[in-house]
């Protein structure tokens, strides 16, 4: 019973996911990385490189996206660069188990993909977040769009979804490179 009854949620989750995500942020042209990320490039070959993966089914790549982002908000604790590494606006996984949101990003990248998901599917976005201020997620890209990992919330979420307006994203192909993506509600301002 317990079987089916977990079959039957995974059959509703699964398609409300897909019904609701249906398309992938919008970038144009290309533009400088934010500060710090250059050198978390240079720290971290998986960020800026291209790692061999396999192909995952959209149910198998939504439920390692749900358990990751989850796994990661409830190891970490929220702090600001300066208190958890002594530094300004620093780009590193996170240190003794703190860190900002970019920290908390880069993280559920690495784990994404010594999971197996493809590195070229997953790229950083600086966001106006809550509080009208920049905030920095992780977003996956799947066949039936793309998806945000937050800090701030344990939900995967189609990035439509969130509230956010999207201003630059690593860019996918090139990793190194970063693209306007200006989406979302506020984008009309920036543009």
């Amino acid at each position: 019973m317990k079987r089916l009854l977990s079959l039957a949620a995974l059959l509703v989750i699964i398609p409300h996911f897909q019904a609701v995500a249906g398309s992938s942020l919008p970038v144009t042209r290309s533009i400088g990385a934010p500060v710090g990320f250059a050198g978390a490039c240079a720290r971290y070959k998986w960020l800026c490189g291209r790692m061999a993966a396999q192909q995952l089914d959209e149910q198998t790549a939504i439920a390692l996206l749900q358990k990751v982002n989850r796994a990661v908000n409830g190891r970490i604790v929220s702090a600001e660069d300066r208190s958890s590494s002594g530094n300004g606006d620093v780009w590193s996984l996170p240190v003794a188990g703190r860190g900002d949101c970019e920290d908390y990003a880069l993280q559920k990248m690495k784990d994404l993909i010594e999971a197996g998901y493809p590195s070229n599917r997953l790229a950083l976005s600086v966001v106006i977040g809550p509080h009208d201020q920049n905030h920095v997620v992780l977003v996956a890209r799947t066949d039936a769009g793309d998806y945000v990992l937050d800090n701030l919330t344990g939900a995967v979420k189609p990035w439509r979804a969130t509230g956010y307006t999207f201003l630059a994203t690593q860019d996918f192909q090139s990793r190194t490179g970063w693209r306007v993506t200006l989406a979302g509600p506020r984008a009309g301002e920036f543009s």
